[in-house]
């Protein structure tokens, strides 16, 4: 992730007469019902502040009224914010004249609506063109910013084709292009995928991870479907009744969640698809390979445990050891080289748990977690993955495995 880029400070949208008043009167201890009822004042964004990061999936998710949509639609002032800071780079969008605020929505920010909105009279090239010839940009340079946002979401051969011959996932798809065609730093995508069927969604979903591995835009996306949610967000963002729940990493989320509303929010989720191996490794006993069998079997006691991980002095893993070969190797003078076990299981920290129960079930010594350098972080046993689908993890205790290695 990178430095910040977007900021909200105590943003709100209240509708009806005397909104003004109403921001007073909710810093006064108002709330959403008795505005309502006693001024006719509507509450749609309540107080929220927050901040993106460059380069990160920023996911605001809520069910319907929840206020989501009005706050993504303020973060380019498609809707005027009643009152609070929306600051792009440190600079306020509320204090931009007409002019600034369109350059802001030309090279700053891009929006994809859940509607794809394309021209039916034009091709998929023209759609996606569209507006940087309204920014009177040359038809050359317009033409091929054009056909490389298309490339870049796949749809390289579909340049002259009308929109009314393409599925609703590559009408999505030219939407996507024709925001990506400014080449803007941030991307707002307001319930993008909700229109289309379950298997389409997926694949958009899969789409879109792919293209951020190449683009790594700031991408605010908005959603209502907590699936949807875990799958692509880096940070997710709970809205209700237009105040914010809470801001966490998925993995946050599921494991640490604010309070109840957040509790029966997530209580359905397949735990298995969002946590990952980094989330229930522990603390890796090891040795290195210039001590002898012995010194292994005497670790290996004093610790309770049957097997010892071997690593260098870089605490790169070289392999694994069990307490039976060592055992075996001081009877017959071998080296802790002789009886290492080289071909191990191991999988990088992100590996999700529903990938380990089978290597897990199979495996003859604990699963080792390792990063690019082939570096040791941590060690899984087998009733790891379950203890913690149910609910058995220690947070702090995966803390400090964390910075033990």
């Amino acid at each position: 992730m990178g430095n910040e880029i977007l900021k909200v400070n105590r943003l709100s949208k209240l509708f009806g007469p005397g909104a003004e008043q109403g921001i007073q009167l909710l810093e006064q201890g108002y709330t959403k019902e008795r505005l309502a009822k006693e001024k006719n004042i509507m509450v749609g964004v309540n107080r929220v502040s927050l901040s993106i990061n460059e380069g990160e999936i920023f996911v605001i998710m809520g069910l319907s009224g929840s206020g989501k949509s009005t706050l993504v639609r303020m973060l380019n002032r498609l809707i005027e914010p009643t009152s609070g800071e929306v600051l792009i780079h440190g600079q306020d969008l509320r204090k931009m004249n007409k002019s600034q605020l369109r350059e802001v929505r030309r090279k700053t920010i891009s929006m994809v609506f859940q509607k794809f909105a394309l021209f039916p009279h034009r091709t998929v090239l023209e759609n996606v063109e569209y507006g940087l010839e309204v920014q009177k940009v040359n038809k050359a340079e317009r033409r091929e910013k054009a056909q490389k946002s298309l490339e870049l979401v796949g749809l390289k051969s579909w340049e002259h084709v009308m929109p009314d011959q393409l599925s609703g996932g590559m009408q999505q798809r030219v939407g996507l292009a024709r925001a990506l065609a400014n080449d803007p730093e941030i991307l707002l995508m307001d319930e993008a995928f909700s229109a289309l069927d379950p298997l389409i969604r997926r694949d958009m979903q899969d789409e879109l991870l792919e293209l951020q591995e190449k683009m790594k835009k700031t991408i605010v996306f908005i959603t209502h479907d907590l699936d949807e949610a875990l799958r692509i967000g880096d940070r997710i963002a709970l809205m209700k009744d237009g105040e914010l729940v809470q801001i966490g990493t998925p993995e946050e989320m599921l494991t640490q969640p604010a309070d109840r509303y957040v509790e029966r929010f997530i209580e359905d989720v397949d735990l298995s698809k969002v946590l990952t191996a980094s989330r229930v490794m522990r603390r890796p006993e090891t040795v290195t390979l210039d001590r002898g069998p012995r010194v292994a079997l005497q670790l290996m006691r004093e610790r309770g445990i049957s097997n010892l991980f071997v690593i260098d002095r870089a605490k790169r893993l070289l392999g694994v050891i069990t307490a039976e070969d060592a055992s075996q190797a001081l009877k017959t003078g071998a080296s802790l080289r002789d009886i290492l076990i080289e071909d191990g299981p191991k999988v990088p920290p992100e590996t999700l748990l529903n990938e380990l129960f089978e290597v897990t079930s199979s495996a003859k010594v604990p699963l080792a977690v390792v990063d690019e350098q082939e570096r040791l972080l941590g060690v899984i046993v087998r009733g790891a993955v379950l203890g913690a689908l149910a609910g058995e993890v220690d947070n702090k205790e995966v803390s400090e495995h964390g910075l033990h290695s």
